[in-house]
């Protein structure tokens, strides 16, 4: 056999899961909060991904590589632990799935390419995270439905790797589509797809535009902050949190309306509420965006995520959109960008 036949012939599967937009309620899927209060989450999967693809390779060998971060790891096989490694995340992804499914220690190859860069407020690491748990379970054939697999994607970020957040974002991965999620004590997560009009879905991405602000961040700072304001029970921050929750409620209303006008006031006041959740959700420069978009005719807007940078989500007049994008444009940082909404959760297919 030829090398290339070899090649040809060696198993490969490749998957995707769909980064999203948290609309309304974020912060309210983060313990201790939800654990004790309930927490209720709106959001919607866009069209950015996390591609993963697992091949399997000659000779024992593993291989984790992300050629749009520029970095490359191998796993001895002799040893698990290895703090310096250049991609912690996906050695903790590997070595949950082939121990929690009995898989050995096989050869393979993960390579994972992200379309939104670490700390972009689009839930990029915990979508990487459910596409990889998505090609293992195409690769090895396993039975996990979508709540297992968010499970899974959950439980191999926050409590094998130790990132701090929440559990809105592998689940909306996972299904994908507009979702109003409820999360109670003991990981308990209800996911609710909404039927929301073809018009008013049309209109709503007419309407958004998404604001790069140039500034990368990390969430688990904020959000440590945030849990230990609410595990010390500071009352103005409860009390945001559960404002929050209210305008998660009021966005499915909206939306299920068609009422884009009420949705507008609803995105505002959920920013209001959010920046008095910890220090470091807004700062000047995000406070000098929403400035410049609102003064070019911007109607609301929330930074994604948990703050302090990413990508600013934008409602506008869609006649005023263009306006809004010049503005920005002339800030000199970041980048402008259209979104449309995919209703397709995590997938992966056989390449032979």
């Amino acid at each position: 056999m030829t090398s290339e036949q070899i090649l040809a012939s060696r198993k490969r599967v490749r998957s995707r899961a769909p980064l999203r937009l948290g609309l309304a309620g974020g912060g309210t899927d983060v313990a201790p909060y939800c654990d004790v209060f309930g927490g209720v989450v709106l959001n919607a999967t866009i069209d950015r991904y996390c591609y993963a693809t697992l091949e399997e390779c000659i000779g024992e060998t593993v291989e984790f590589v992300a050629p749009d971060l520029g970095l490359t790891d191998r796993l001895e096989m002799d040893c698990d632990v290895c703090p310096s490694a250049p991609l912690l995340l996906h050695r903790a992804i590997y070595q949950r799935m082939t121990q929690e499914f009995d898989l050995g220690r096989p050869s393979v190859r993960l390579t994972t390419v992200s379309d939104a860069p670490p700390g972009s407020g689009l839930g990029s690491s915990s979508t990487l995270v459910v596409s990889v748990v998505e090609a293992f379970r195409e690769y090895f054939s396993l039975p996990l439905s979508e709540y297992d697999i968010a499970r899974l994607a959950f439980e191999i970020e926050r409590l094998d790797f130790g990132q701090a957040g929440g559990s809105q974002d592998q689940y909306a991965a996972a299904f994908g589509g507009f979702n109003i999620m409820e999360f109670g004590e003991n990981g308990r997560v209800i996911v609710n797809p909404l039927r929301i009009k073809e018009a008013t879905q049309r209109e709503l991405e007419a309407s958004i535009l998404l604001f790069h602000t140039g500034i990368s961040r990390e969430s688990a700072k904020i959000i440590d902050r945030q849990t230990h304001h609410i595990a010390t029970g500071s009352t103005a921050q409860i009390e945001a949190t559960h404002e929050l929750k209210e305008e998660a409620i009021a966005m499915k209303e909206s939306l299920l309306r068609g009422d884009l006008g009420q949705l507008a006031t609803v995105l505002n006041r959920g920013w209001n509420a959010k920046k008095k959740l910890a220090e470091g959700i807004t700062n000047s420069h995000i406070e000098e965006c929403f400035t410049v978009a609102r003064g070019a005719g911007a109607l609301a807007g929330k930074v994604s995520g948990a703050g302090g940078g990413g990508y600013i989500l934008f409602l506008t007049d869609p006649v005023r959109r263009p306006a809004v994008a010049r503005a920005l444009e002339q800030l000199n940082v970041g980048s402008v960008q259209p979104v449309h909404f995919v209703s397709e959760g995590a997938v992966a297919w056989s390449l032979r």
